[in-house]
C-alpha cells in the first residue's frame, strides 16, 4: 500500500501544505527543526490513527482550533480530523470514530530512539512487540487499552488501601490475569517466530555468522499465564500495597537478546547492537507484509546517517520493494544509495 499525496492543514508546524510521493523511495530534506519529522508523523497518524510521540491535542498547530490530514492512495482516500480534544476519520467519505485494524495502513517506523532498543528500558522493547501485534491482531488494540486501564484501577486501589481491599481487588485481579495472559501469549508467539529468522537475517546484514537468540522474559509460563499470574496477584497484595503499584503482569515482562550465548546488552559492540536493532526492524517489516498481505510503508526518521556504510547498504537492499520515507539534513548521504528516488525539500 502506497500513499500518493498528503495535505496537512494546521498540523504541527504546517499551516496548509501539500506533498506528493513516489511509490519507491522519498527523501525528505531540510535543516533541523524544519518540519521533516512532523511530515513523517502526519503519514503515521493518517495510516495508523495516532502519533508515536504526542497526544492528539499536541498535533494541532499552535493558535489553531483544528487540524486536518487528507491522504490519497491508489485505491482510496482518507481524512483525519482533530478538533477540541476529539478525533475522527473518513475513508472514501464514510465517517469513522476509530480506525479499526482492517482500516490501518501497515507501516513501520524506525527513528533514533529505536537504536536504544536493546540498552534502554524494558518498556521500549515491550512497545516494540505490542505496536507490531496491534497492526496484525484485530482486537489487540482494545486488549492493550483495557489492560492499561485495569492496571491503573488496581494501582489506585492499592494506594487507597481500603479495609476491604482484598475483596475489591479480586475482580481486578481476575480481569488483569485474563487480559495479561492474552498479551503475553501473543508476545511470546511473535518472539518465537522472530527467533527462527533473526540469525540468518543478522548474518545477511553483518556478513558474518553469529548465533542470535531471542527470549520472552516472564515469571510465568505462556501456557498457564492466567492462573499463575492470578495466584501471584492474590498472594502479593501486601507487598503491592507497600510498593504502591502492581509488580506482576505483562507490563513487567521483557524481551532478552543474546549474541553467541551472551546477553547483547553486555557483550554486543556498538556495531553489533545496531545490526541487531536493524534486523529486528526488518523482521517487523516482513511480519507485517506476511500477515497483512500488503507491502508496508517504511518511515526512516533521521536514522540513515546514524548507520555506517555497511549497514546503510544492507538497509538499502531490503527497502527497495517498499514505499520508503527518509528524513535527512544531507540528501547526498541518502541519495547515493538509491538509483531512483523522489527528493522532497522541506524548509521553514
Amino acid at each position: 500500500m502506497a500513499i500518493t499525496d498528503i495535505r496537512l492543514q494546521h498540523f504541527r508546524s504546517y499551516d496548509d501544505s501539500l506533498f506528493e510521493f513516489a511509490p519507491g523511495v522519498n527523501i525528505i530534506v531540510g535543516p533541523n527543526a524544519s518540519g521533516k519529522t512532523n511530515l513523517l508523523e502526519a503519514v503515521l497518524v493518517a495510516s495508523r490513527g495516532g502519533s508515536y510521540r504526542a497526544k492528539d491535542a499536541e498535533l494541532v498547530r499552535f493558535g489553531a482550533s483544528w487540524a486536518r490530514l487528507d491522504v490519497h492512495t491508489p485505491t482510496h482516500s482518507r481524512v483525519v480530523k482533530l478538533q477540541a480534544g476529539s478525533k475522527s476519520f473518513e475513508i472514501d467519505g464514510q465517517p469513522l470514530a476509530r480506525l479499526h485494524q482492517s482500516k490501518i495502513l501497515p507501516v513501520v517506523l524506525f527513528e533514533p530512539n529505536h537504536l536504544l532498543l536493546l540498552s534502554s528500558s524494558p518498556e521500549l522493547r515491550r512497545n516494540f512487540l505490542d505496536d507490531l501485534i496491534e497492526q496484525t491482531e484485530p482486537t489487540f488494540g482494545a486488549t492493550r487499552r483495557h489492560y492499561r486501564r485495569v492496571v491503573s484501577q488496581r494501582n489506585s486501589l492499592l494506594k487507597k488501601n481500603p479495609r476491604d481491599l482484598h475483596e475489591q481487588l479480586f475482580v481486578w485481579n481476575v480481569r488483569l490475569s485474563e487480559l495479561g495472559g492474552r498479551i503475553a501469549r501473543l508476545r511470546h508467539d511473535l518472539v518465537t517466530q522472530f527467533n527462527q529468522q533473526i540469525s540468518e537475517l543478522y548474518g545477511n546484514i553483518a556478513n558474518q555468522a553469529n548465533s542470535i537468540d531471542l527470549q520472552y522474559v516472564s515469571r510465568f509460563s505462556p501456557d498457564n499465564y492466567e492462573s499463575e499470574l492470578l495466584r501471584k496477584l492474590e498472594h502479593s497484595t501486601d507487598l503491592d500495597v507497600l510498593r504502591g503499584f502492581t509488580a506482576y503482569g505483562p507490563h513487567r515482562d521483557d524481551l532478552a537478546v543474546y549474541i553467541d550465548g551472551h546477553p547483547a546488552q553486555e557483550a554486543a559492540s556498538r556495531g553489533e547492537t545496531r545490526t541487531l536493532v536493524l534486523a529486528l526492524k526488518l523482521l517487523e517489516l516482513r511480519q507485517l507484509e506476511t500477515v497483512r498481505g500488503a507491502k508496508p510503508m517504511l518511515l526512516l526518521d533521521d536514522v540513515f546517517s546514524e548507520l555506517d556504510s555497511k549497514r546503510r547498504q544492507a538497509l538499502t537492499r531490503f527497502v527497495q520493494p517498499y514505499q520508503t520515507f527518509i528524513t535527512t539534513t544531507d540528501a547526498d548521504v541518502v541519495a547515493q544509495h538509491f538509483s531512483t528516488s523522489n527528493s522532497i525539500s522541506v524548509s521553514r
